[in-house]
């Protein structure tokens, strides 16, 4: 039997999910979204630009094509409640309902949560709707905190003092948001990492770890954007990771899947790796964008058997991976984020990408060819033996791209990165 899929989105995210699920004969692919990506186009039987955000729009194109499943990219259109109008127009969405997004959309619902069911891993924290008495406790506040706005800024609104910023910045920051509420909670010093997984009917399926570079420039210095590049191990875990700290992780997503009740999708999990062990630093509600571009490329089951098994009520199957790295590098326009400059032609496609893969993002196809539009252009994903031949094929592949009018982090995934990692998790844990 043939499955009519809708793909909601248009990102690299999204790329990756049209590539997987167009990789079955059983699917037919259906995809919608703000922006044309060309890339989901070419995949798809059918491409429709519409607001993702708008429920019944969404729905009546599903209806047109005779979806039979759906699977929703971007968190604003899960916090629109675009899977709820899918699923009750009949419609199977492998994404969650609004209500269980809010793990992900509002950031004080999630660490009340986690507090509220012993999820393990959630940090200190309060929560404020008065922008003074948030700077008041910056002020009383012995040590360092991470400024969070409740709400989603796109990866693009934590700020952090004692890394990124001052007190007296962050105070600043806050006075002149215009933030319903905001969550201040303790700086978690450490490594960063992210665990996927797939969820439904009450069961867990996890993927390879992978580490997001979020911060715009090489040594992640500057400011923090949707995400610049990131990678990924042959092993579960990361270089710096062993395998119980993969396995801590796991247990606080199980954790989090057993308090939630009924969710579906994908659960993302972004954890720090401290001294004292693996510490919560959000949740996503839907796949990573970079880090569906590592975990996806690799997976050897049919992506298309979870979505069906999830409709099913049945037991999802076992995931198995390649046992190969990944290393993702975006390309992005020059200013990005802070005054990014549109209209640099892109001077790449599949086949010049070589050993790499090319995943669009955000860009503007015109008649003469694609130029960048003010977001993340495209990435460029390596898959090898080692970290270190996936990166040298994602450079490669960025070389033939060029830079005129974007900008690259050449350093994520190569060796020198990845050994400092290593060696701060030994030094903070005294080795």
């Amino acid at each position: 039997m043939t499955e009519t899929v809708l793909l909601v989105g248009g990102g690299g995210r999204e790329h990756a999910i049209a590539r997987a699920v167009a990789g079955t004969e059983d699917a037919t692919l259906y995809a919608c979204a703000g922006n044309r990506n060309p890339g989901i186009a070419e995949l798809a039987a059918g491409f429709e630009t519409l607001e993702t955000t708008n429920p019944t729009a969404v729905t009546a194109y599903a209806g047109e094509v005779g979806a039979d499943l759906a699977a929703v990219g971007p968190e604003a259109a899960l916090e629109a409640g675009v899977a709820d109008a899918l699923d009750d127009a009949g419609v199977y969405t492998f994404g969650p309902r609004e209500e269980q997004a809010r793990i992900e959309t509002d950031k004080g619902f999630q660490r009340r949560f986690m507090q509220e069911h012993d999820v393990p891993g959630c940090p200190d924290f309060e929560e404020f709707r008065d922008m003074e008495a948030a700077c008041e406790y910056i002020d009383s506040y012995d040590g360092d905190l991470a400024v969070k706005p409740a709400g989603l800024t796109g990866g693009k609104g934590v700020r952090v003092i004692g890394d990124q910023v001052t007190a007296e910045e962050a105070k600043e920051y806050l006075r002149e948001s215009d933030y319903d509420r905001v969550v201040l909670e303790e700086r978690l010093v450490g490594e960063e990492f992210t665990v996927q997984a797939f969820v439904a009917n009450g069961e867990v399926r996890v993927t390879p770890a992978v580490q997001d570079h979020k911060r715009a420039y090489e040594g992640d210095e500057g400011p923090n954007t949707g995400g610049m590049g990131s990678y990924s191990d042959a092993a579960l875990e990361l270089p710096f990771m062993d395998e119980d700290d993969y396995l801590e992780a796991v247990d606080v997503i199980q954790a989090t899947v057993d308090a939630l009740e009924g969710y579906k999708g994908v659960l993302y999990g972004q954890f720090m790796l401290t001294a004292e062990g693996v510490k919560v630093v959000e949740f996503n509600a839907r796949f990573g964008d970079p880090e569906a571009m590592n975990t996806l490329p690799v997976l050897e089951t049919d992506f298309l058997d979870v979505l069906v098994a999830a409709r099913e009520g049945g037991s999802l199957p076992q995931l198995s991976f390649a046992r190969q790295a990944t290393v993702c590098k975006y390309a992005v326009p020059d200013g990005y984020p802070t005054d990014p400059q549109a209209g640099a032609r892109v001077a790449i496609d599949e086949n010049s990408a070589g050993d790499a893969l090319l995943f669009y993002a955000s860009v503007d196809e015109r008649e003469d060819g694609i130029y960048t539009t003010t977001s993340r252009s495209f990435a460029v994903v390596g898959v090898a033996d080692t970290i270190t031949e996936a990166e040298e094929q994602a450079e490669a592949a960025l070389a033939a791209a060029g830079e005129e009018g974007l900008r690259m982090r050449h350093d994520i995934g190569k060796p020198d990165l990845v050994q400092r990692r290593i060696d701060h998790m030994r030094e903070l844990r005294g080795d």
